[in-house]
């Protein structure tokens, strides 16, 4: 179990670092737009499909690592209340329920990617990008979040503490009112 979890936690961290780069590239490449068309008064083809791309592949490739940082939305109240058992099959059961629906959404990605690389479809823009490319972020990064989440029950099951975490794994009750460690 250990192995799965060291192994998961280092792909989605990966997820993480091609979100990031991928941010950053839109970044650049709003700046390079910028330029382009108000400075040297020339016509911008590729850069706000890329931008647009770019920002959704980045949140599903990077969802997996905002999972290792519980930073999805999530309401935890009642099995915080239950604690114990009650409360760790209330948790498992907010694994499984997820990991159904991101197994039916990412099968139906994965259908509609091989659709769009089989049949040879681009975007309708002057670009004509090939329209897997923009597709495939979708089921690798929902299937890398399934992945995530079975990590995540096994963590439960382990007994490991999977609370929030604060800035660089450290535990928000370790974090004074100012957000320092104590």
């Amino acid at each position: 179990m250990h192995v799965y979890i060291r192994w998961v936690t280092a792909l989605s961290l990966a997820g993480g670092v091609v979100a990031t780069a991928l941010l950053a590239a839109a970044v650049v490449v709003v700046c390079q737009m910028i330029v382009v068309r108000y400075f040297l008064n020339a016509s911008t083809v590729w850069q706000t499909e890329f931008v647009i791309y770019s920002l959704v592949a980045a949140t599903y490739l990077g969802s997996a690592y905002v999972l290792i940082r519980k930073g999805h939305v999530g309401v935890d109240l009642l099995p915080e209340m239950l604690g114990g058992a009650p409360g760790l099959v209330l948790r498992l059961l907010g694994v499984l329920f997820s990991v159904i629906f991101l197994a039916i959404l990412t099968w139906s990605a994965w259908h509609f990617f091989y659709e769009a690389w089989s049949g040879g479809w681009t975007t309708d823009t002057v670009w004509a990008l090939p329209l897997w490319i923009p597709l495939l972020p979708l089921p690798v990064g929902m299937g890398l979040l399934i992945l995530q989440y079975i990590a995540e029950a096994m963590k439960l099951m382990l007994g490991e503490d999977t609370g929030a975490s604060g800035p660089h794994g450290v535990e928000l009750a370790e974090l004074d009112d100012t957000g320092g460690a104590l």
